[in-house]
């Protein structure tokens, strides 16, 4: 079974302006599988990963351009840097588009080579797993504003309150949530022992791979939070300069999300610290030990794995339509928060998220700031609740059930 992603018609636009396309994102997000339905078949297809072909990519790149002529698609090309100046010269000299389509999973390296050899020729994309439109085959879903207008169009997805817990701890993976949750616990591990093994280690010296897993399990615990690097270097027993950095690579692979704090020169007051939100809630569900969606939804973990499903899937809206989504939360020391603000056309659209069905004008107390504090102008708001349909709250201000992001 394949579901459409929402990514792919914008792929079609980049295809036709840059003569290199690349899609990135952490693995088995589905980037290999996307790029070949876009492909049918009208283009090479050749996979870093085979030994063979990677020593071929490395030690030859010449030659391997010769024996794998464009169109091609080459995947995993973070295995073979030496083959970035090459298709630059290629490139410059056949002046085509859509030339060579190009995937990779460890983003740090990727994007090195890329800043450095392939600048103004290729497209970059990002691709995380399904999002909530896509699951329930609503993929030419809109990115996500608080605006009414926005709010109808959107097409509800066939979730009910009853079992968005369920979609929230299964997680995004196309393999997993294509296959029943028999093999949940399975796959987690699995992922993350090749996680660590294939793209971890080749980036960081790591000695010890059981502490790094307590690291991502300290980390999946402060998902939703404030980033406490002090705390979690004491949970798992390293230098806080050791978590500062293995923060880093979780940021850099897109396993998490780092939502900076709104500041200008009038919020001399808010904080600085980002929040932390890890983009896959199923790991995070995993690495947590929740078991089963039933003791999710009644446990202490509820609230924040419910606001970290929010955040991922309103990112997603944006990523998967090509677009960047410039977003932030608000907190000051006067304890005065706003847990996203989308900040587009000039305007800043506060949002609140809450594990409830009926939000009130307590729940948007704090929006205010937005004139009275930050001196910006106040698109419309939003609570993202679990009610079953959006009302008003205020002027402006609507509740909108989760299953509409």
């Amino acid at each position: 079974m394949f579901l459409s992603r929402t990514l792919k018609d914008y792929i079609s636009k980049v295809n036709d302006f840059f003569p290199i396309i690349m899609i990135t994102g952490p693995r088995q997000v589905g980037k290999t599988s996307l790029l070949e339905e876009c492909a049918k078949d009208n283009r090479k297809y050749v996979s870093l990963d085979s030994s063979e072909k990677r020593t071929l990519a490395q030690n030859d790149p010449a030659l391997f351009l010769q024996r794998y002529k464009p169109p091609v698609l080459i995947d995993e090309i973070q295995y073979a840097p030496q083959l970035f100046p090459y298709i630059k010269e290629f490139v410059d000299k056949e002046k085509q588009k859509g030339m060579f389509w190009i995937t990779g999973s460890q983003q740090f390296s990727l994007m090195q080579n890329v800043s450095e050899t392939l600048a103004g020729r290729v497209g970059i994309m990002h691709l995380q797993g399904f999002s909530q439109s896509e699951k329930f085959e609503n993929y030419q879903q809109s990115p996500f504003l608080p605006e009414l207008q926005n709010i109808e169009n959107r097409k509800s997805n066939d979730i009910g309150t009853d079992n968005i817990f369920h979609t929230i701890w299964k997680g995004s993976y196309p393999a997993l949530w294509l296959g029943t949750d028999d093999n949940w616990e399975l796959f987690y591990n699995s992922y993350v022992q090749t996680y660590i093994q294939r793209d971890v280690r080749q980036i960081l010296n790591i000695s010890n791979e059981l502490t790094f897993i307590k690291f991502m399990k300290a980390a999946a615990a402060q998902t939703g939070q404030l980033l406490d690097y002090a705390s979690m270097a004491r949970d798992v027993g390293v230098a806080e300069t050791t978590i500062k950095s293995w923060i880093s690579v979780l940021n850099t692979s897109g396993i998490i999300f780092l939502l900076q704090s709104y500041s200008n020169n009038l919020t001399k007051r808010a904080l600085k610290t980002p929040k932390m939100y890890f983009m896959d809630t199923g790991l995070a569900c995993y690495l947590t030990r929740w078991n089963n969606y039933e003791a999710l939804e009644d446990g202490a973990y509820a609230g924040a794995i419910f606001e970290t499903y929010v955040i991922s899937e309103i990112l997603k809206s944006y990523w998967h339509n090509g677009k960047e989504p410039f977003v932030y939360f608000y907190r000051d020391k006067e304890k005065r928060e706003i847990d996203l603000l989308i900040d587009q056309n000039g305007k800043l659209y506060p949002i609140e998220i809450k594990k409830k069905s009926n939000p009130d004008k307590n729940d948007i107390r704090h929006f205010h700031v937005i004139e009275d504090t930050i001196k910006q102008q106040r698109g419309e708001g939003c609570v993202i609740c679990l009610s079953e349909e959006y009302l008003p709250i205020s002027e402006n201000v609507y509740s909108v059930p989760v299953k509409l992001i």
